[in-house]
């Protein structure tokens, strides 16, 4: 006979216990893994969701300083090419410049009561005949008040107008009691009214560039149209009395502000632009010296007056004959000799 040795029965409970407790450590760990995942899942999710908000944020940011700066290139006329114009202080400052030793002393304009509205008119007569022109109240009050009082003054009489350009820009510059360029008043004030016309827009505008180094490329420019009657500055707001006639359109830096408009006389302006310029050797020049004289006899500012017949008809801004206006007393001689 053949005897069997069962199992131990322990041994066989601790075979399954260890099977059980190996597959619930599996499931376990499956869940953890699962549960590590679906957090891992749901943190790039709101990763994710956060950087498209900061995304959103940053493009909302954007398009408010976008619209802010088209606003601003709107207002000021960038977009059009016109800048705007700078409107008149409310007060007129006469200020005294670092170097007075070339200047005349004259004293200055009252800084209030100046008109404000309408226009005056201008009369400067020459030894080439007589010049008028409207000054503009309403645009440049201070820098006809300057004129006013100068004329008062008499501070314009018997002085050369001093200079002549004929390329790139077309301009007749008075004004100067040194007849140099170099001479003015000892006082300078600011900036008015400059025209608005872009270069670009104007094709009768010339496109040759011109001696003066604020005339050497249109970009930027306006148009000072014909018969315009402008200061001249070596930057801006250092006005004096020096002033230019434009007898042909010409783009320039928006920087020399318009005092009025010639309404009888560019006859003269043609004449002696068409007499041309000549250097200092006496030599035919571009930008130098009007070959032909031009001499102020006196320059005189009062309300507009009558015109009355003269010797000869002189020629408006637009070319066309005109009876030039009578010489007035200026309005400025009383209180500011």
């Amino acid at each position: 006979m053949v005897w069997h040795t069962p199992a131990p029965p322990t041994q066989t409970a601790t075979v399954t216990s260890e099977g059980e407790h190996s597959v619930a450590s599996s499931k376990t760990r499956q869940r953890k893994l699962a549960r590590a995942k679906i957090e891992r899942q749901q943190a790039r999710r709101f990763a994710r969701a956060r950087r498209n908000r900061q995304v959103q944020a940053g493009v909302a940011v954007g398009l408010v300083v976008v619209v802010g700066v088209v606003i601003t290139l709107l207002t000021t006329g960038v977009f059009s090419g016109s800048p705007k114009p700078k409107a008149a202080p409310a007060s007129c400052e006469w200020n005294t410049p670092p170097n007075t030793e070339s200047l005349t002393s004259v004293g200055k304009p009252p800084t209030n009561g100046e008109p404000r509205t309408g226009t005056e008119t201008m009369t400067i007569a020459t030894n080439q005949g007589s010049i008028a022109v409207d000054l503009n109240l309403d645009q440049s009050p201070c820098a006809a008040s300057s004129f006013s009082y100068l004329a008062g003054k008499k501070f314009f009489d018997n002085t050369k107008c001093s200079r002549l350009v004929t390329s790139g820009m077309f301009t007749l510059t008075c004004g100067d009691p040194k007849g140099d360029g170099t001479g003015g008043p000892a006082y300078t004030f600011a900036n008015e009214y400059v025209p608005s016309t872009p270069a670009s827009a104007s094709p009768s505008a010339p496109a040759t560039a011109s001696p003066d180094p604020s005339a050497s490329s249109t970009a930027g420019q306006v148009i000072y149209p014909r018969g315009t009657v402008a200061l001249w500055n070596s930057a801006p707001d250092t006005n004096g009395s020096q002033f230019f006639i434009v007898y042909k359109d010409t783009p320039l830096n928006p920087q020399y502000t318009v005092v009025g408009t010639v309404s009888t006389g560019m006859d003269v302006v043609d004449k002696v632009a068409a007499g041309g310029a000549v250097d200092s050797s006496g030599k035919t020049t571009t930008d130098g010296t009007p070959k032909t004289d031009l001499t102020i006899q006196t320059l005189t500012v009062a309300k507009p007056a009558s015109a009355s017949p003269s010797a000869g008809p002189s020629t408006g801004a637009s070319g066309s004959p005109s009876v030039a206006p009578t010489t007035s007393t200026p309005a400025s001689a009383a209180g500011n000799a």
